[in-house]
Parts: C-alpha cells; sequence; structure tokens
C-alpha cells in the first residue's frame, strides 16, 4: 500500500477551543464572557444548551492529556479564556485563571507535546461588550494588555503564539448576521469590529515579541475560495465579491497594509460604509497589523461557488446531494484546500503556513460494542492530507496539520448537536472514546505519511 510522506519535522497536532470545552465557567474567579451571556439568551442555541460544563476540560485536563499522548500529537492548539485570567477584561489579574494555564502547559511539556496558544477564539470578557466590544477601539488596547500578560506569565514555556482565531467570525458572525455572541445585526459594526480585531493583532504582536523575543507570533484566519458558478461575467463577479468579503479583507491589510480597493467599494454602494471610505481607520493603523507574521494559520472547511441571482446579489451554489453532506450541511471538497494553499501561497507567499483546523461534523456513536466507527470522517482528514501534500510539492510551505477536533464538544449556536471530535464525548457522563479516526490519525502521525486506499 502506497503512503505520502510528509516533509521531516511536520507537526502533527489537533485543536479545541476555550469555551467549547472548559467548562467551570463560575469557578475560580472566571469572569462572565459574551458567549455565557448569549447562550442564556432564549433561541440563541439549537438545542438549549451552553458552554458551562461542555467537556469539563478545567477538570479532566489530565485525562484529555493522555488521549492526546496516545496520538503521539507533537502539538496541541487550545485558546485561553480571555476572562478567566482577566474577569473585568481590563484591571485585576485571576491568579488562579493563570494558575489552570500553568497546569496545563506544564502537563502538556511533560507528555513531550508543544503548547499552541490561542489568545483569543471568541470569548470576549462581556464586561468589555458592555463598553462597546470590538466595535469600540478600546477593546484593541485591552486586548494588547492581556496579550502582555499571559505572555509574561506562559512565555518561558510556550513556543507558539496566535493572537486571534478567524476575525471573519468575529466579525461577521458575532456583528453582522447576529449567529454568534454577542448577536449584533449590524453591518457598520462588523466592518468597525472587523479592524478592530486586527488592529489588537498588531498591537499583541508586539507585547508577546517584547516579552518572548524568540517566540513565533501569528494569526489564523479562515478561508474559502471562491469561484464562478459560470463563465457568465455577473458570476464571475460574485466570485470576485465573496473573494475579497472573505478573504481578501483580511489577507490585505496583514499582508499588503491595505484594504482591497474593491471590497470596500462594495461596502460603500450597500451603504455599510460612507463614501469617503474607513473612519475607524487611523494613523498608523494599517502599519501596525501588517508588521511581520512568523506564520500564518489557515482553517479550511470548503469551497464557495457563486452565482449573481436574479435581484443582483452574490449567493452561494450548492455543489453536492444531501446525501454527500456533512452534518453542518458543508460539502466535502479536498481539491479547494490544493487550491487555497496555492492561491495564498503566490499572492501572500506566508511561509510557513499551518492548517490550523480541518474536520468534519458527522453524529457517529459508539455501538453495542463500545466502538466508535466513523469511516467518513477517516475519508474526509484522508483526503485533505491528500490535498496538503499535492500542495507542498507545488512549493507551498506547509509545516504542520492541526485535526479539528480532539473531541466532540459545543459547537457554538449548534450546542452539541454537531460532532467534529476524533474523541466521542458523552456530554451526561463526560466519558471519552476514541473513534476509530483517532486510531486512522495516530497512524498517519506515527508514519508522518498518508496512507494511499482503504483502511
Amino acid at each position: 500500500m502506497s503512503t505520502a510522506p510528509f516533509p521531516p519535522g511536520f507537526l502533527w497536532g489537533a485543536a479545541t477551543s476555550s469555551y467549547q470545552i472548559e467548562g467551570a465557567a463560575g469557578e475560580d474567579g472566571r469572569g462572565e464572557s459574551i458567549w455565557d451571556r448569549f447562550a442564556n439568551e432564549e433561541g440563541r442555541i439549537a438545542d438549549g444548551t451552553s458552554g458551562a460544563v461542555a467537556c469539563d476540560h478545567y477538570h479532566r485536563w489530565r485525562e484529555d492529556i493522555a488521549i492526546m499522548k496516545s496520538l503521539h500529537l507533537g502539538a496541541y492548539r487550545f485558546s485561553i479564556a480571555w476572562p478567566r485570567v482577566i474577569p473585568a477584561g481590563v484591571g485585576a489579574v485571576n491568579e488562579a485563571g493563570l494558575d489552570f494555564y500553568d497546569r496545563l502547559v506544564d502537563g502538556l511539556l511533560d507528555a513531550g507535546i508543544d503548547p499552541f496558544v490561542t489568545l483569543y477564539h471568541w470569548d470576549l470578557p462581556q464586561a468589555l461588550q458592555d463598553r462597546g466590544g470590538w466595535a469600540s477601539r478600546e477593546t484593541a488596547t485591552a486586548f494588547a494588555e492581556y496579550a502582555n500578560v499571559v505572555s509574561r506569565r506562559l512565555g518561558d514555556r510556550v513556543a507558539t503564539w496566535v493572537t486571534h482565531n478567524e476575525p471573519w467570525c468575529i466579525s461577521h458572525h458575532g456583528h453582522e448576521d447576529g449567529e454568534h455572541a454577542p448577536g449584533i445585526q449590524d453591518p457598520p459594526t462588523a466592518l468597525a469590529a472587523a479592524h478592530h480585531v486586527l488592529l489588537s493583532h498588531g498591537w499583541a504582536a508586539r507585547a508577546i515579541r517584547e516579552n518572548v523575543p524568540e517566540a513565533p507570533v501569528g494569526i489564523v484566519l479562515n478561508l474559502t475560495p471562491a469561484s464562478p458558478a459560470t463563465d457568465r461575467a455577473e458570476d464571475r463577479d460574485a466570485a470576485r465579491w465573496m473573494d475579497g468579503f472573505f478573504n481578501r479583507w483580511f489577507l490585505d491589510p496583514l499582508y499588503h497594509a491595505r484594504y482591497p480597493e474593491d471590497a470596500v467599494a462594495d461596502r460603500i454602494a450597500r451603504g455599510h460604509l460612507p463614501s469617503s471610505g474607513m473612519p475607524f481607520v487611523e494613523t498608523g493603523d494599517l502599519e501596525a497589523i501588517a508588521q511581520k507574521l512568523d506564520f500564518l494559520g489557515i482553517n479550511y472547511y470548503g469551497r464557495a461557488v457563486m452565482r449573481m441571482n436574479e435581484g443582483g446579489r452574490p449567493e452561494s451554489v450548492p455543489m453536492a446531494p444531501k446525501d454527500e453532506l456533512t452534518d453542518m450541511g458543508w460539502e466535502v471538497y479536498p481539491d479547494g484546500l490544493h487550491d487555497l494553499l496555492v492561491r495564498v501561497n503566490r499572492d501572500y507567499a506566508p511561509s510557513p503556513i499551518y492548517i490550523t483546523e480541518n474536520g468534519a461534523a458527522y453524529a457517529d456513536g459508539p455501538d453495542a460494542d463500545g466502538r466508535v466507527s466513523d469511516p467518513r470522517r477517516i475519508d474526509f482528514h484522508r483526503g485533505h492530507l491528500r490535498a496538503i501534500h499535492r500542495a507542498i510539492a507545488d512549493g507551498v510551505p506547509v509545516a504542520g496539520y492541526f485535526a479539528w477536533s480532539l473531541l466532540d464538544n459545543f459547537e457554538w449556536a449548534h450546542g452539541y448537536k454537531k460532532r467534529f471530535g476524533l474523541v466521542w464525548v458523552d456530554h451526561d457522563t463526560q466519558t471519552r472514546i476514541p473513534k476509530e479516526s483517532a486510531a486512522w490519525y495516530r497512524d498517519t502521525v506515527v508514519a508522518n505519511a498518508v496512507v494511499n486506499g482503504s483502511l
């Protein structure tokens, strides 16, 4: 059986986020987050749940590290809960919160696993939201101080730092369509939030580098390749719009110190910005945002095939029958990851690139013998790893892969209805059962290669 080998030193990991797995929402001085508030509002979460308990990782982290070690992971990407460290977002530091991350980092290192830390994965302190949240420039200032506090405490042991996870989701889902906390539906607010998140990335990167000069600092973007449904000029324009809205709005300021002119014009035409442009951008902001990145993290879940509808609005076209979609309703399209990587490398030349999230939701659970067979998830990861292998052969500097997710967790507005994990979790008993995909991933990690063909 042939294999697709990866370069020596390729980093294999799994990823999670604090609100999705930690639980212990009211313990040891942790402050309220926007997701605590949002999840308690009627109708916000599909199954009426919250992350108050989640996977109880706050108490079960030793068990979870043991699972990671059994999978031979080289790294674990996790996020710090800002409200656990600085409950009000600014001011007094909660030492008990920092102590938890001290224990977690030390436990990972003892197991031979590198901690790959994300400072922000969407759980903003509610106290900061009450003062304007990401729509306010003050939150960018607060985030830089939070980065300073955490990097001073953990910088002697944490090898790699991510400032933000998915600024598009923070701004669009949080402030434009309202699907995520804080549930705002206002496009101008979303654009201000997007800018302040990027600005806070730049300021936080400076703080981390002052405290840990040798540590790589990067950001994680969710990116989606966009293509036209037909060769009609209108459909090509819809694909251009999607690329500007989803990808270039974040890549261009990070790598070129500018926002894409066509995408800004689109927003002006829709009344989301004044004719003068972007009033929240101040002198020096773009230079701060565009300071050198040590790496780019890319989260990939699928592509967008676009057309212009009869009303002149861009819309995506379904490209797969329903029985071939994941439980999220997403198409499985590994070739899009290859194409995305080649394009990003060509246009922005980041080095290195990590695939910081990639995974699929399927509801497979334990059978009568307690085994969790999930062949579709194995096929998903295998196909995307093959796509990465091809991209590396084409000269793209991909240095690592993090499966999403280590555990079945709280999947934001979907609650516990969607299961992405390599490990099945009973959210009533907190029982963990590694799925067959976990065993397959372990074998892939050990081989540093993807086995072609079926298992």
